[in-house]
């Protein structure tokens, strides 16, 4: 018998978990989140980080277990993608000089926070009894002022794809939908014909599309109206009641999008960062600068919170400067200055 006082034991970390494979873990993660009803597309992304966090202990010689996830181990991850990881390595549609070197604060945040919620939920539930990612910290992310696209840009933009070729055809109509309906990329591509209810005029972007998990409705005008009725006849050579198809027929992938709205956005001579995002940002900011509520801003963009609406719109430089030129406070202060002035005296 111990009989020294105060005496403890240690436990090993690994009373938990110690015998399973990170791969195990995963899927009962993954498996719950899907109980949840978490929408494809989250579950796309955690199955997409998690393998891209794999493929990085394969790539240093870290085995797949749960003991091998050391704070340090989830610490040099970060450092690998801030500082070695190359942009865009291995993408097909883009070049070298696109490839640099270290991923940004906010792409290494994104891809953090699937680990981080997957061991978090791993010790919730008693799977594990140890969350080795519990003092991760994020990376501090600069904070960017979002330069929306101008009216005549918009246009510009319109006017760039070859509306005499399907594919021109179809990101034509992309694009409408965006700025008309304030839509996010995911929820154009998921729409289906029957998300379109031509007699009202409406658009419904279903519960199980939406990040948020609350369905929505949005108008749109009569213009984008009749492309879309145009673009469901060109598809009808297609076995898909999807609206935005590759040209073989395939719902259409979210990159391939982007990179060819980045193209257009090139061949309209834009110089800004022109992503599918940005046309949210943007039909919201005009919005706001036209005269248009913050609560039924808030309902188009599908928003509970006012603050996450008002974070989505960046008011440009003219509407800064001519705020700033009615309400100056300077105006009140040189008024009673403003008299006619005397410039020369009398001989």
């Amino acid at each position: 018998m111990d009989r020294r006082i105060g005496k403890r034991y240690k436990f090993n970390r690994d009373t938990k978990g110690a015998d399973k494979q990170l791969d195990d873990l995963f899927a009962i993660f993954i498996n719950a989140k899907a109980s949840e009803g978490r929408s494809k597309r989250t579950i796309e992304s955690y199955t997409e980080y998690y393998r891209y966090f794999c493929n990085y202990m394969d790539s240093v010689g870290i085995e797949r277990t749960f003991t091998a996830v050391t704070p340090n181990a989830l610490r040099a991850y970060m450092n690998w993608m801030l500082h070695g990881q190359r942009k865009w390595e291995g993408h097909p549609h883009k070049s070298e000089e696109n490839m640099t070197l270290g991923l940004s604060p906010v792409t290494v945040n994104t891809k953090m926070k699937a680990i981080k919620a997957m061991f978090r939920f791993l010790h919730e539930e008693g799977v594990i009894d140890y969350n080795p990612a519990a003092r991760i910290g994020k990376v501090p992310e600069p904070e960017k002022k979002i330069r929306i696209l101008t009216v005549d840009e918009m246009q510009r933009l319109l006017d760039a794809p070859d509306k005499r070729t399907y594919a021109g055809f179809r990101d034509y109509t992309a694009m409408h939908v965006l700025i008309d309906s304030f839509a996010r990329v995911g929820e154009l591509l998921s729409l289906r014909e029957s998300s379109i209810d031509f007699k009202i005029g409406m658009v419904h972007f279903d519960a199980e599309i939406v990040k948020t998990r609350r369905g929505r409705s949005v108008p749109v005008s009569d213009y984008t109206l009749r492309l879309l009725k145009e673009l469901i006849k060109e598809n009808a050579d297609f076995e898909s009641d999807y609206l935005f198809l590759s040209n073989y027929g395939e719902p259409l992938r979210d990159d391939r999008l982007r990179d060819r709205i980045k193209q257009h956005a090139k061949k309209a001579g834009i110089d800004a960062n022109v992503f599918l995002h940005l046309f949210r940002h943007t039909s919201a900011t005009i919005f706001m600068e036209k005269g248009g509520s913050l609560r039924h801003l808030a309902a188009i963009l599908g928003h509970t919170d006012p603050r996450s609406t008002m974070r989505y719109t960046t008011p440009s430089d003219r509407a800064l400067k001519a705020q700033h030129n009615a309400f100056s406070p300077l105006n009140d202060v040189l008024s009673p200055l403003k008299k006619p002035r005397k410039t020369k005296r009398k001989q």
